[in-house]
């Protein structure tokens, strides 16, 4: 059954599949494998967990193995009509602690920018057409665009559009263990467009020179796609230490983009749309510590608008009256003292 779930997985990108291969084959089946259907018993899945949490798998890793996973296969037997209900579901989990996000500051930014395009002493260039001064730009998209280090990878020459400022993302690259390079489309699977600081026109501009559309925007030293291990040993790593956030990942640069954004006046709209998420709603599941200062800020807004709307009242109420007088109903004496 477990086969016959990781083959219907049809419509994962090929990095996802890796992950869920890799927890069947180191906890689900190790524990499962040669256990009958029939025998799984809803406390026997809770004991299950008990042990996965005392030896210390983290709250996320162990809902994914149990939740996702495991419980995946048992619901693909009941829809076979191999069991009649889910052993797993209604199984208590432990709870998912989120990792807290780091954003670097525009200034952070810089730094890493300016660290990253110089070439680490005692590594000579692999070759002369890929020069360390390109992750220079590498760092600047990756911060003020929002692309995901596969998208980044991915990009050919005839994605950027210095024009009009836009930048397409319709592909990704990612490296998947034992596969090698997957090419596919990005993770929403849908293509979208951000838009190019201005900053980076001239740059950029220079970078691309004379070369092809179809040529890749950035490439490793040696002239192929970009990896993503192996650009974190050889420059990543090295320049976020010198910006003052050792350990820092690519995708804490996508974290920045949308917190260097919100700090721009970007609403909620905006950056779901630069990072490419499915909806608002996610975007504001991930980022809502970063829209606390906006709350603030329309509290503010709310106080000047009360205030505003206070003082023309007040104006209004202590206006004197005017009493206009008519031939009808007023003498001529009373007309002429008015």
């Amino acid at each position: 059954m477990a086969e016959k779930w990781t083959a219907s997985k049809v419509g994962l990108k090929a990095s996802t599949r890796a992950v869920y291969a890799a927890v069947m084959e180191d906890h689900v089946l190790p524990r499962w494998r040669d256990v009958p259907l029939s025998a799984i018993g809803h406390e026997d899945v809770q004991s299950w967990v008990a042990d996965l949490v005392a030896k210390g798998l983290s709250g996320a890793h162990v809902r994914k193995i149990v939740g996702v996973v495991f419980g995946g296969v048992l619901g693909l037997a009941v829809r076979a009509n191999r069991l009649p209900a889910n052993p797993a579901a209604g199984v208590e989990m432990p709870r998912a602690k989120s990792k807290p996000k780091r954003y670097l500051t525009a200034d952070q930014v810089e730094i890493m920018a300016a660290a990253a395009a110089t070439l680490p002493a005692g590594r000579p260039r692999l070759a002369s057409n890929a020069s360390f001064a390109q992750y220079r730009l590498v760092v600047f998209i990756l911060a003020y665009c929002g692309l995901r280090w596969s998208e980044v990878a991915a990009l050919r020459i005839g994605a950027v559009d210095l024009t009009t400022r836009r930048i397409t993302v319709s592909a990704a690259v990612v490296e998947v263990d034992g596969t090698g390079l997957v090419w596919d489309t990005p993770k929403s699977h849908e293509a979208r467009w951000g838009s190019i600081p201005r900053f980076l026109v001239d740059d950029l501009q220079d970078h691309v020179g004379e070369r092809q559309p179809e040529e890749l925007l950035f490439r490793s030293p040696d002239g192929s796609v970009m990896r993503n291990r192996k650009a974190r040993r050889a420059w990543f790593n090295g320049a976020a230490a010198t910006a003052g956030v050792a350990g820092l990942t690519p995708h804490e640069l996508r974290h920045t983009a949308a917190s260097l954004a919100v700090s721009a006046g970007a609403n909620v709209k905006a950056v779901q749309r630069m990072l490419g998420h499915a909806s608002a709603a996610m975007t504001l599941d991930l980022y809502a510590d970063l829209f606390d200062d906006d709350l603030e800020a329309v509290a503010e807004r709310l106080d000047v608008l009360r205030e505003t709307a206070r003082v023309a009242r007040s104006l209004h109420d202590h206006q004197p009256t005017v009493v206009v007088a008519t031939p009808e109903t007023t003498t001529a004496p009373e007309i002429q003292g008015l």
